[in-house]
Formats: C-alpha cells, sequence, structure tokens
C-alpha cells in the first residue's frame, strides 16, 4: 500500500530532526515533557464512506517546564507504528502540529488528517487504529508515545425497511423487507453485509419510541432481511443494527402501516 512509503518517509524525516529521536522505538520519555488529552474526532468514531475522503481533527496538549517547542502526531493501524499496513501524516508542510500557547508550560496542539477510500483505506484496516505522537520541550527535552489514543475507523452503514403490504387487516401477516450495506473501501461502493444479526421493533401510531425487539433476523448472503409478524395496530416498522468494531449501528427509517 502507498502509505506505507508515506509512514516510512514521515518517520524518516522526523528521525532526522534536532533531536534525532529513533522513530519506530518503543515509548521514551527524556525529561519533564509530556503528552496528555489526546482526543480523535471529537471522540466519536471515525466513519467513512465509499469514496468521499474523510478529514479529522486530533487535538493534544503538551506541558515542558521550559515551554512547548513542537509536536507532531501521526495515524497508524496495526500492532505498533514499524510494523503498521496503514496510516496518516498530518496535513501541512512538515506534517506537525500547530501548537496554540496556553500558558508558559502548556500548549494546546491540533492537527487534521485525510482518511482516503482506496488509499490509506482499504477494507482490511477497519477497525482500531492508534495515533503515534511525539512533543518536546524548548530546553531539548521529549516524549514519544507509540499509542497515545487508540480509536475506530468504520466502514460507513445503511439500512432500509420496507413493511407490506399496505394497509392490512388486523390479525393478518405483514412481511418486512430490507437491506444493511456498508461502505466497500476496495471497490468505492456499497455491498451487503452479511450474516449480521439484526432486530425488527415497532413503534405505535400512538407512540414516540419503539419498543424493544419484536425479534432478531439475521441478513443474507447478500445483506438482505425478511421476517414476517402480525399486524395488530396501526404503527412504524423498522430495522436496528447495533454495529461492530468495523461498522457503525444504524437504525432504518420507519414504514408506516395501516391496520384495518
Amino acid at each position: 500500500m502507498r502509505m506505507r512509503a508515506t509512514l516510512g518517509v514521515a518517520l524518516g524525516a522526523l528521525a532526522l530532526s534536532a533531536l534525532a529521536v529513533p522513530a519506530a522505538q518503543a515509548d521514551e520519555v527524556h525529561g519533564d515533557t509530556a503528552i496528555s488529552n489526546v482526543v480523535v474526532n471529537g471522540g466519536k468514531p471515525v466513519v467513512v464512506g465509499a469514496t468521499a475522503t474523510k478529514t479529522i481533527t486530533v487535538s493534544f496538549t503538551v506541558k515542558d517546564a521550559s515551554g512547548v517547542d513542537w509536536a507532531q502526531a501521526i495515524l497508524y493501524h496495526g500492532t505498533d507504528i514499524e510494523s503498521s499496513d496503514s496510516g496518516a501524516v498530518a496535513n501541512g508542510s512538515d506534517g506537525r502540529a500547530t501548537c496554540t500557547v496556553v500558558s508558559a508550560t502548556t500548549s494546546t496542539c491540533k492537527s487534521t488528517f485525510d482518511l482516503e477510500p482506496g488509499s490509506n483505506l482499504v477494507n482490511s484496516v477497519a477497525g482500531g487504529w492508534k495515533v503515534w505522537a511525539i512533543a518536546a520541550g524548548k530546553d531539548a527535552d521529549y516524549t514519544q508515545k507509540d499509542n497515545a489514543k487508540s480509536f475506530q475507523v468504520q466502514r460507513l452503514s445503511k439500512l432500509t425497511v420496507n413493511a407490506s403490504p399496505e394497509p392490512v387487516k388486523k390479525g393478518k401477516t405483514i412481511t418486512v423487507t430490507g437491506t444493511l450495506t456498508r461502505a466497500n473501501w476496495d471497490t468505492g461502493k456499497y455491498a451487503g453485509y452479511t450474516v449480521q444479526p439484526v432486530q425488527l421493533q415497532f413503534r405505535k401510531k400512538t407512540s414516540a419510541t419503539y419498543s424493544g425487539s419484536i425479534k432478531t433476523v439475521k441478513t443474507d448472503s447478500a445483506g438482505n432481511l425478511k421476517t414476517t409478524t402480525t399486524a395488530t395496530v396501526d404503527g412504524y416498522f423498522r430495522y436496528n443494527f447495533a454495529g461492530t468494531s468495523t461498522t457503525p449501528a444504524v437504525k432504518a427509517t420507519g414504514d408506516y402501516v395501516d391496520v384495518q
């Protein structure tokens, strides 16, 4: 993957910085420099569709008694950054974070990163990612963290529902169909998410909330859903997918059925 080369270049440049920090080494602390309060994408999972590039912000706090000189973060997927199979270097000419002075000893640093389907995002890297971070004080102290923060990068999911017939007589059978799909970063399209448990839920016309699960249905080999239930009162049927580590939760928009 071409992002492997990009990561290598970025880390190589970092190793040749004024501090000469070994790039792919484990956590290191020299002096009193500290990194804390790392936040990725506002604390939410990063959900990316089939084609559009997603730009996210990573922020963190750096402290050093002498003041903060500079900081940098890199995103990666893998056990450690040295063996990573994908990642993202911060936007900007030098990849370093923009740090705003809060006090003589503290700065808040931020970077933006691009995650692009078909480039640094392929299906196999959905799930857990990490933030590699380094920061330096004005006295040449520094700290380096191989995993300053873990976060999820997920394939956008979509869910549909259709309940029929409409209208239907009370006591008759209603057939509820739907499809669960998710972004395929390898093809740039959406494809069925197979063999996944999905809850069928119901909301009475007079109620503002859906009941618990009527039943759980699994998607077939194409991501399709199909089940039956009995018509009792007017209301809305929907499917509700709880999500997985690689795919976010999603609820279908309710489909109204008039029971006569």
